[in-house]
């Protein structure tokens, strides 16, 4: 059995994206699991488009750790 499941991959072991920022126009790095981040231009905040299993399992606080979880959970209600 596995320790996790398949679909946390990505937040416990993180993968690494180039958005653009909407307010500039620079390249901004996005981890997986990062909620948002700030642009290192014009610091606006770039949201990660997160749409995984945490917003639907009911394992998943126990899946991918209390802090992971609360931060996702607040990034979806804030």
């Amino acid at each position: 059995m596995l320790d996790h499941c398949p679909g946390s991959a990505n937040l416990r072991t993180p993968t690494l994206s180039i958005k653009r920022c909407p307010q500039c126009g620079a390249e901004v790095e996005v981890f997986s699991n990062d909620v948002s981040v700030a642009c290192s231009t014009c610091g606006f905040t770039v949201y990660n488009d997160l749409l995984s299993c945490v917003q639907w399992c009911a394992y998943a606080k126990e899946c991918v750790g209390e802090e992971m979880y609360r931060r996702l959970v607040e990034r979806k209600e804030g």
